[in-house]
C-alpha cells in the first residue's frame, strides 16, 4: 500500500515548486517534507522529484501526483455526500490541475469554471498553453484534464468533441490603409507586421496557408503573450492577427477592427480530455465544460 503522507508531501513539492513552500502548505518543517519524499522514493525505488528551482516531478512522480489528486477528489465527494463516514478526515479542498488555451480561458471556459466552483469546494489550478500542446501536459501527467485541439486518441484518456472556436484575421482600419491599400496580397503580407501570441502559436500561418497568402519571406512579427494585450495591440495598429470571433464582436460591430478578408474564418476544433480513471471524479466538471461549450462554440464540421 502506498504511503499517503509521503504522497501528500510529493504532491505539495511538485505543486508548489519547492520543499520550503510545500512545508508551509502542509504546516510541517522542510526537513519533514524532505524525509517523507525520500522515504517514498526508497519505497518505490525511483526518483520522484527533480531537485532544482523550481522542483519538478519525474514522469513517475507526476503519475503519483495525478493518483493523489484523484484520491483527494473521491474523498472530497464522499465527505460531502456522507460526512459521517469520514469524521476525522482532513477538510482541505482538493485542487484540480487543468490545461487550457488562452483564448478559451478568455472567453467560454470561464463559464465552465464559474459553474463548477459554484457547485462545490474544489479549487482549480489552470495552466495556460497552446491548444496544440495541452495534450502533452495530459500525457505526461502534469494535469488531470485539458482543452486540446487533437481529436486523436490519447493513451489512457477519454476525449469529447466540444465544437470549434472560430477565428478571423483582423487589423485596425488605419493599419489596413497603411499596409493593404492595394489589397491583401502575398507581397503585402510579407512586409506587414504580424501579431503572434507566442512561439507555439501557428494560427496566423495556418490562415495564410489556407488563403494562399503564404510566401517564402516570413512577416515581421510582434510576440504578445496576453489575450487582452494581443487584442489591444491589434486595435492600436501594431499588426494584424487571428482573434476568436467571440472576443471581438463589439470591435467588429463598431469598426475598430476589420477583417483582412471578410468571411474567411478559420475554425479550430476543440476537445475535452482526461484519464479514463478520472471519469467518475470529473463527471460534474465535464458536464460544466460541455454545457459552456454548447453556448459559445461553433458546431464541429
Amino acid at each position: 500500500m502506498l504511503d499517503y503522507a509521503g504522497l501528500e508531501a510529493l504532491a505539495a513539492v511538485v505543486r508548489e515548486g519547492s520543499f520550503e513552500r510545500a512545508a508551509r502548505v502542509l504546516h510541517v518543517t522542510p526537513s519533514a517534507v524532505s524525509q517523507r519524499v525520500k522515504q517514498l522514493e526508497e519505497r518505490v525505488g525511483q526518483v520522484l522529484v527533480q531537485r532544482g528551482t523550481p522542483c519538478t516531478g519525474t514522469e513517475a512522480g507526476r503519475r503519483l501526483c495525478l493518483h493523489v489528486e484523484q484520491v483527494a477528489l473521491l474523498e472530497n465527494e464522499l465527505r460531502r455526500s456522507n460526512p459521517a463516514l469520514m469524521p476525522d478526515s482532513p477538510t482541505a479542498a482538493p485542487t484540480l490541475k487543468l490545461a487550457v488555451n488562452a483564448d478559451s480561458l478568455a472567453t467560454w471556459f470561464m463559464d465552465a469554471t464559474a459553474a463548477f466552483t459554484a457547485g462545490g469546494d474544489e479549487l482549480l489550478d489552470l495552466r495556460i498553453d497552446d491548444q496544440e500542446h495541452t495534450a502533452q501536459s495530459l500525457r505526461e501527467g502534469e494535469v488531470i484534464a485539458a482543452i486540446t485541439a487533437t481529436g486523436a486518441n490519447i493513451a489512457g484518456c477519454n476525449t469529447w468533441p466540444l465544437g470549434a472556436m472560430r477565428y478571423v484575421a483582423t487589423a485596425s482600419p488605419g493599419y489596413m490603409a497603411r499596409h493593404f491599400a492595394q489589397g491583401v496580397t502575398p507581397e503585402a503580407i510579407a512586409r506587414a507586421p504580424m501579431l503572434t501570441f507566442n512561439r507555439k502559436d501557428r494560427l496566423q500561418e495556418q490562415w495564410l496557408q489556407r488563403q494562399g497568402l503564404a510566401s517564402r519571406r516570413h512577416p515581421p512579427t510582434h510576440f504578445l503573450p496576453s489575450a487582452t494585450g494581443f487584442l489591444r495591440g491589434c486595435e492600436a495598429g501594431m499588426g494584424w492577427g487571428m482573434h476568436p470571433v467571440a472576443m471581438i464582436r463589439q470591435q467588429l460591430a463598431h469598426g475598430t477592427l476589420v477583417e483582412l478578408r471578410p468571411g474567411a474564418a478559420l475554425d479550430v476544433p476543440l476537445y475535452w480530455a482526461h484519464p479514463r480513471t478520472a471519469q467518475a471524479v470529473l463527471e460534474r466538471l465535464t458536464g460544466c465544460v460541455m454545457a459552456a461549450s454548447r453556448r459559445w462554440l461553433e458546431p464541429a464540421a
